[in-house]
């Protein structure tokens, strides 16, 4: 037979474990909510990715990745390629650092313009 305090214990004790399936906090939900840009099986090290023809997504380092827009500043075309440490603009030959996005040779000037990523779980996400 339970005494009092023993069911009493038992019962905060299960009460505990029910405490963790409640719904996510709100931050964590909106998060979620957040559409994957790419998987990082999906970008190979030393290279990247274009995604919706408005992002660029490289893995400059294993396990490091980085975002930046896909636009150019040079004159507005979509890079189309990463390679050899470079992501590469086809109108008139921009290159940009895969690693921090500066001008690697022009004609542009201005870097490409950085974005803040969340690599979570294999998934790439704006953050």
């Amino acid at each position: 037979m339970l005494t009092r305090r023993a069911l009493i214990t038992r019962g905060s004790a299960a009460g505990a474990g029910v405490v963790f399936l409640w719904p996510r906090p709100a931050e964590a939900e909106a998060e979620a909510a957040k559409p994957v840009l790419a998987t990082t099986k999906s970008i190979p090290v030393g290279g990247g990715k274009i995604v919706q023809g408005k992002y660029v997504i490289t893995q400059p380092r294993k396990g490091v990745y980085k975002c930046f827009s896909a636009k150019c500043t040079h004159q507005g075309c979509t890079v189309a390629s990463v390679s050899r440490g470079t992501i590469n603009c086809p109108c008139h030959g921009s290159k940009f650092s895969a690693s921090t996005g500066a001008v690697v040779n022009g004609p542009a000037k201005k870097p490409l313009a950085g974005k803040k990523i969340k690599v979570s779980k294999g998934k790439i996400r704006l953050a």
